[in-house]
Protein backbone atom coordinates (compact mmCIF):
# COMPACT_ATOMS: atom_id res chain seq x y z
CA UNK A 1 0.00 0.00 0.00
CA UNK A 2 1.44 3.34 -1.10
CA UNK A 3 1.99 5.86 1.67
CA UNK A 4 0.38 9.29 1.96
CA UNK A 5 2.02 12.60 1.04
CA UNK A 6 1.17 15.73 3.06
CA UNK A 7 2.73 19.14 2.54
CA UNK A 8 2.68 22.17 4.84
CA UNK A 9 2.46 25.58 3.18
CA UNK A 10 2.31 29.20 4.22
CA UNK A 11 4.18 32.48 4.24
CA UNK A 12 7.23 33.32 6.32
CA UNK A 13 6.59 33.11 10.07
CA UNK A 14 3.41 31.07 9.68
CA UNK A 15 4.55 28.44 12.19
CA UNK A 16 5.17 25.47 9.91
CA UNK A 17 8.30 24.36 11.78
CA UNK A 18 6.39 24.15 15.07
CA UNK A 19 3.57 22.33 13.28
CA UNK A 20 6.02 19.78 11.88
CA UNK A 21 7.08 18.83 15.40
CA UNK A 22 3.48 18.45 16.54
CA UNK A 23 2.59 16.34 13.50
CA UNK A 24 5.59 14.12 14.15
CA UNK A 25 4.37 13.48 17.71
CA UNK A 26 0.86 12.74 16.42
CA UNK A 27 2.14 10.25 13.83
CA UNK A 28 4.13 8.44 16.51
CA UNK A 29 1.07 8.30 18.77
CA UNK A 30 -0.83 6.65 15.90
CA UNK A 31 2.05 4.24 15.17
CA UNK A 32 2.30 5.52 11.59
CA UNK A 33 5.64 5.07 9.83
CA UNK A 34 6.72 8.44 8.46
CA UNK A 35 9.41 10.63 6.92
CA UNK A 36 9.75 14.34 7.75
CA UNK A 37 11.40 16.49 5.11
CA UNK A 38 11.46 19.97 3.58
CA UNK A 39 11.81 21.96 0.36
CA UNK A 40 14.02 23.12 -1.02
CA UNK A 41 16.17 20.40 0.50
CA UNK A 42 15.58 16.94 1.88
CA UNK A 43 18.71 15.26 0.50
CA UNK A 44 22.39 16.32 0.70
CA UNK A 45 22.42 17.64 -2.88
CA UNK A 46 19.04 19.34 -2.52
CA UNK A 47 20.21 20.96 0.73
CA UNK A 48 23.23 22.35 -1.12
CA UNK A 49 20.85 23.86 -3.68
CA UNK A 50 18.73 25.23 -0.82
CA UNK A 51 21.75 27.15 0.44
CA UNK A 52 22.29 28.58 -3.04
CA UNK A 53 18.65 29.68 -3.27
CA UNK A 54 18.21 31.18 0.19
CA UNK A 55 21.61 32.61 1.17
CA UNK A 56 21.60 36.44 1.17
CA UNK A 57 23.93 37.80 -1.51
CA UNK A 58 24.80 41.09 -3.19
CA UNK A 59 24.27 39.67 -6.65
CA UNK A 60 20.70 39.85 -7.92
CA UNK A 61 19.27 36.37 -8.35
CA UNK A 62 17.53 36.03 -11.71
CA UNK A 63 13.92 34.87 -11.34
CA UNK A 64 14.34 32.02 -13.84
CA UNK A 65 17.57 30.91 -12.17
CA UNK A 66 15.72 30.76 -8.83
CA UNK A 67 12.88 28.79 -10.40
CA UNK A 68 15.17 26.24 -12.05
CA UNK A 69 17.16 25.73 -8.86
CA UNK A 70 13.91 25.01 -7.02
CA UNK A 71 12.97 22.34 -9.55
CA UNK A 72 16.48 20.88 -9.61
CA UNK A 73 16.31 20.41 -5.83
CA UNK A 74 12.78 19.00 -6.15
CA UNK A 75 13.79 16.45 -8.78
CA UNK A 76 16.51 15.10 -6.51
CA UNK A 77 14.17 15.20 -3.51
CA UNK A 78 11.43 13.23 -5.25
CA UNK A 79 13.66 10.55 -6.74
CA UNK A 80 15.89 9.99 -3.72
CA UNK A 81 13.57 10.52 -0.75
CA UNK A 82 9.88 11.10 -1.38
CA UNK A 83 9.07 8.35 -3.88
CA UNK A 84 11.11 5.63 -2.10
CA UNK A 85 9.35 6.43 1.19
CA UNK A 86 5.88 6.41 -0.39
CA UNK A 87 6.58 3.08 -2.08
CA UNK A 88 7.49 1.68 1.35
CA UNK A 89 4.06 2.71 2.64
CA UNK A 90 5.33 5.60 4.75
CA UNK A 91 3.62 8.93 5.22
CA UNK A 92 5.78 11.77 3.90
CA UNK A 93 5.38 15.17 5.60
CA UNK A 94 7.12 17.97 3.74
CA UNK A 95 7.63 21.56 4.84
CA UNK A 96 6.70 23.07 1.45
CA UNK A 97 6.26 21.47 -1.97
CA UNK A 98 4.93 22.52 -5.38
CA UNK A 99 2.34 25.02 -4.06
CA UNK A 100 5.16 27.18 -2.70
CA UNK A 101 6.74 27.35 -6.13
CA UNK A 102 3.50 28.44 -7.76
CA UNK A 103 3.02 31.10 -5.07
CA UNK A 104 6.58 32.41 -4.61
CA UNK A 105 8.08 32.05 -8.08
CA UNK A 106 4.75 32.28 -9.90
CA UNK A 107 2.28 34.64 -8.27
CA UNK A 108 4.58 36.78 -6.08
CA UNK A 109 7.37 37.07 -8.67
CA UNK A 110 5.01 37.31 -11.62
CA UNK A 111 6.47 34.20 -13.23
CA UNK A 112 5.13 32.44 -16.30
CA UNK A 113 2.50 29.96 -15.10
CA UNK A 114 2.65 28.02 -18.38
CA UNK A 115 6.37 27.40 -17.82
CA UNK A 116 5.59 26.38 -14.24
CA UNK A 117 2.95 23.93 -15.48
CA UNK A 118 5.41 22.34 -17.92
CA UNK A 119 8.15 22.03 -15.31
CA UNK A 120 5.69 20.56 -12.82
CA UNK A 121 4.51 17.96 -15.32
CA UNK A 122 8.09 17.12 -16.25
CA UNK A 123 9.63 17.00 -12.75
CA UNK A 124 6.75 16.19 -10.38
CA UNK A 125 4.59 14.03 -12.63
CA UNK A 126 2.28 11.88 -10.52
CA UNK A 127 4.10 12.64 -7.25
CA UNK A 128 1.38 14.99 -6.06
CA UNK A 129 0.41 15.65 -2.46
CA UNK A 130 -2.61 13.81 -1.07
CA UNK A 131 -3.31 16.73 1.26
CA UNK A 132 -1.89 20.16 2.03
CA UNK A 133 -2.23 22.17 5.23
CA UNK A 134 -2.02 25.92 4.55
CA UNK A 135 -0.96 27.95 7.57
CA UNK A 136 -2.46 31.39 7.15
CA UNK A 137 -1.29 34.36 9.18
CA UNK A 138 -1.41 38.14 8.53
CA UNK A 139 1.87 39.39 7.08
CA UNK A 140 2.46 41.71 10.03
CA UNK A 141 2.33 38.82 12.50
CA UNK A 142 4.48 36.62 10.31
CA UNK A 143 7.13 39.30 9.98
CA UNK A 144 7.18 39.87 13.73
CA UNK A 145 7.92 36.17 14.19
CA UNK A 146 10.63 36.26 11.52
CA UNK A 147 12.36 39.14 13.30
CA UNK A 148 12.67 36.95 16.39
CA UNK A 149 14.74 34.38 14.49
CA UNK A 150 18.50 34.31 14.85
CA UNK A 151 19.01 34.10 11.09
CA UNK A 152 17.04 35.50 8.15
CA UNK A 153 17.30 34.15 4.62
CA UNK A 154 17.00 35.96 1.30
CA UNK A 155 13.24 35.44 1.02
CA UNK A 156 12.63 36.63 4.59
CA UNK A 157 14.05 39.99 3.53
CA UNK A 158 11.66 40.53 0.62
CA UNK A 159 9.28 43.51 0.71
CA UNK A 160 5.98 43.69 2.58
CA UNK A 161 4.20 43.75 -0.79
CA UNK A 162 5.95 40.53 -1.83
CA UNK A 163 4.88 38.77 1.37
CA UNK A 164 1.32 40.04 0.96
CA UNK A 165 1.26 38.56 -2.55
CA UNK A 166 2.51 35.29 -1.06
CA UNK A 167 -0.29 35.22 1.50
CA UNK A 168 -2.96 36.01 -1.06
CA UNK A 169 -1.47 33.44 -3.42
CA UNK A 170 -1.84 30.65 -0.88
CA UNK A 171 -5.40 31.73 -0.05
CA UNK A 172 -6.25 31.74 -3.75
CA UNK A 173 -4.84 28.26 -4.32
CA UNK A 174 -6.62 26.93 -1.23
CA UNK A 175 -9.89 28.38 -2.53
CA UNK A 176 -9.32 26.68 -5.89
CA UNK A 177 -8.52 23.26 -4.36
CA UNK A 178 -10.61 22.95 -1.17
CA UNK A 179 -10.58 19.14 -1.22
CA UNK A 180 -6.80 18.94 -1.06
CA UNK A 181 -5.81 22.18 0.67
CA UNK A 182 -7.04 22.82 4.22
CA UNK A 183 -6.67 26.25 5.82
CA UNK A 184 -5.23 26.52 9.32
CA UNK A 185 -5.68 29.84 11.16
CA UNK A 186 -2.09 30.19 12.36
CA UNK A 187 -2.74 33.55 14.03
CA UNK A 188 -4.49 31.75 16.89
CA UNK A 189 -2.74 30.66 20.14
CA UNK A 190 -0.59 27.55 19.79
CA UNK A 191 -3.07 25.20 21.46
CA UNK A 192 -5.79 26.29 19.06
CA UNK A 193 -3.49 25.74 16.09
CA UNK A 194 -2.64 22.25 17.37
CA UNK A 195 -6.35 21.44 17.70
CA UNK A 196 -6.96 22.54 14.11
CA UNK A 197 -4.08 20.38 12.89
CA UNK A 198 -5.29 17.35 14.82
CA UNK A 199 -8.82 17.72 13.47
CA UNK A 200 -7.51 17.74 9.91
CA UNK A 201 -5.17 14.80 10.48
CA UNK A 202 -7.89 12.70 12.11
CA UNK A 203 -10.28 13.50 9.24
CA UNK A 204 -7.65 12.59 6.65
CA UNK A 205 -6.76 9.36 8.44
CA UNK A 206 -10.42 8.39 8.66
CA UNK A 207 -11.05 9.20 4.99
CA UNK A 208 -8.02 7.27 3.81
CA UNK A 209 -8.88 4.29 6.02
CA UNK A 210 -12.37 4.12 4.49
CA UNK A 211 -10.92 4.28 0.97
CA UNK A 212 -8.95 1.08 1.65
CA UNK A 213 -12.14 -0.89 2.28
Amino acid sequence: MRGKFISLEGGEGSGKSTAMKYIQNWLESQHIDYVMTREPGGTPLAEDIRNLVLSPREETVDDMAELLMMFAARSQHISQKIEPALKQGKWVISDRFIDSTYVYQGIARGGNIVVLDHLTQWVVGNCQTDATLVFDVPVEIGQQRVQQRKHSDRLDKESHLFHEKVRQGFLERAHQSPQRMKLIDASQPLESVKQQIQQELVALQSSWSKSKK
